[in-house]
């Protein structure tokens, strides 16, 4: 499920500051990246399954490798976890309706927070 018209898909961030304010919605970046790209993801365990919120970006400026980078970000996404094969982020899946609520409610508050430190 994408999370359109959230106006990440506009966001340049310095990478660090991104780290961090990430962080603290507890969307994680760990091992994924690499010297391009970053994916920053958050775990829910439900009883209807597992699901993650990821955000991606690229670096338009440096690389991610250093921790110099300035990154765009794209379109947020709500996935499903199916053992073993993956995340799933198609049109079929279903979300439950209060984490897809609580997600939104984040990227609104998340955006608003980066916005203090973006790049134009």
């Amino acid at each position: 499920m994408k999370f359109e018209n959230k106006g990440y898909e506009g966001i340049k961030a310095e990478l660090n500051r991104l780290d961090d304010c990430m962080l603290e919605y507890g969307l994680v970046r760990a091992g994924q990246w690499d010297y391009e790209r970053v994916t920053y993801d958050r775990k829910f365990e439900l009883k209807e399954g597992v699901f993650y919120l990821r955000i991606q970006g690229y670096a338009v400026e440096g690389d991610v490798g250093s921790g110099k980078a300035l990154i765009q970000l794209m379109t947020p996404l709500l996935g499903k976890h199916y053992y073993p094969h993956g995340v799933e982020y198609g049109d079929r899946e279903s979300f439950p309706k209060s984490l897809v609520a609580q997600c939104d409610k984040m990227l609104t508050e998340l955006k608003a927070e980066i916005a203090h430190f973006t790049k134009k």
